[in-house]
């Protein structure tokens, strides 16, 4: 998994959407990576991203949907699908 660059194909790209702390914590508010894997392999993917070390301590409590549905984590993550980091929410 890496993210897009030169000679990437787009439609073999998946976009992932930050929210709230998780937004903060990634330093982006979306990002597109090469798809194709596994739930779980996104989110070990961006835990070892070494220069976001905020998103490494929220990853583990934020919920991951895939297509507006909630990922078990072992889910096949198609290319073109659109991955959604959701931290806890306060509500009030």
């Amino acid at each position: 998994m890496h993210t897009s660059g030169p000679g990437t194909d787009p439609a073999e790209m998946v976009t992932v959407r930050y929210w709230a702390g998780a937004r903060a914590a990634a330093g982006v508010a979306e990002e597109r990576l090469a798809g194709g894997s596994t739930g779980d392999d996104l989110v070990a993917h961006l835990s070892t991203a070494q220069s976001r070390p905020g998103l490494l301590a929220v990853l583990p409590v934020c919920s991951v949907l895939v297509g507006g549905r909630a990922s078990s984590g072992g889910d096949q993550i198609a290319p073109g699908a659109v991955v959604e980091v959701l931290p806890p929410f306060a509500g009030g």
